[in-house]
């Protein structure tokens, strides 16, 4: 892998302790501490090979509690994209349900045009799949954690309140949009992209359950990495198992590892 990559993405399996120095990255490279239970093993991809998608990082939510989370960690997801963007990584925004806010731009004609290209399996959105993971580790049937309640049902039925992917984000000229498994797949073909990571919104649901998500992703056979920093889920801890709403996001992030693909932070790409 060492011949001739203008970037390497280098994912090293398991969990550094918290006295452990950060690996040096030789220029042009990403040196990333990946964990995943208690597997460990090392990675070493080209940055070329690589996509990040940005998945449905909008301007606002039916939970206000959700939609401030957003708004707290997006400088720090468009920081990370900057440094993955300057490496050759392809950065994909997936704002589901908004896409048309992009339509006639160069990053959403870039998906379009994209050839179509053949899928070893059905592209499509993929819910929990109790066969292979059971049951997720959070009840996240009424996830909205505020107090008071935000009113969910009366502000949907006015419509979805979301307009665009969140101003904080910067789409480049470079980069794509779309919040369609197939067009991402097709991009992906066409860019020769073997390796994704995953950020935004929400862990538990749309990050791992939509058509261009952790699931599918991985059984399309792409190598896939979760920024657990990067991400949240929607869980209220009135709701089993009765623990906090990051602790919450952290059991959402072990059972991706557990079933689905690692994880790491976004502090490793420097």
């Amino acid at each position: 892998m060492s011949r001739l990559l203008p970037a390497l993405l280098v994912l090293a399996a398991g969990c550094a302790s918290p006295g452990e120095q950060a690996m040096t990255a030789p220029p042009g490279t990403f040196v990333l501490k990946a964990r995943r239970l208690a597997e460990e093993k090392t990675l070493t991809w080209s940055a070329k090979e690589t996509a990040v998608i940005v998945c449905d990082m909008w301007d606002t939510h039916t939970c206000q509690g959700a939609a401030k989370r957003v708004a707290d960690f997006a400088p720090k997801l468009d920081a990370f994209l900057k440094r993955c963007r300057a490496q050759g990584a392809l950065i994909v925004h997936a704002p589901s349900d908004v896409v048309k806010f992009y339509d006639g731009t160069p990053q959403r004609k870039r998906a379009l045009e994209a050839p179509p290209a053949p899928a070893p399996v059905e592209i499509k959105r993929r819910p929990l799949m109790p066969e292979k993971e059971g049951k997720l580790p959070v009840d996240d049937t009424d996830w909205c954690d505020c107090r008071p309640k935000c009113p969910v049902q009366e502000i949907v039925k006015k419509g979805w309140p979301w307009t665009r992917q969140i101003a904080a984000i910067e789409i480049a000229p470079e980069d794509a949009v779309s919040a369609e498994g197939k067009e991402i797949w097709n991009l992906f073909r066409q860019r020769g992209i073997k390796n994704l990571i995953m950020t935004g919104v929400h862990t538990n649901m749309c990050v791992v359950s939509r058509s261009f998500g952790i699931r599918q992703m991985t059984m399309l056979g792409v190598n896939v990495v979760l920024a657990r920093d990067l991400t949240d889920c929607l869980y209220d801890p009135a709701k089993p198992p009765y623990v906090s709403h990051d602790r919450g996001t952290e059991l959402i992030v072990e059972h991706i590892e557990r079933h689905w693909s690692p994880s790491f932070l976004s502090s490793d790409v420097r």
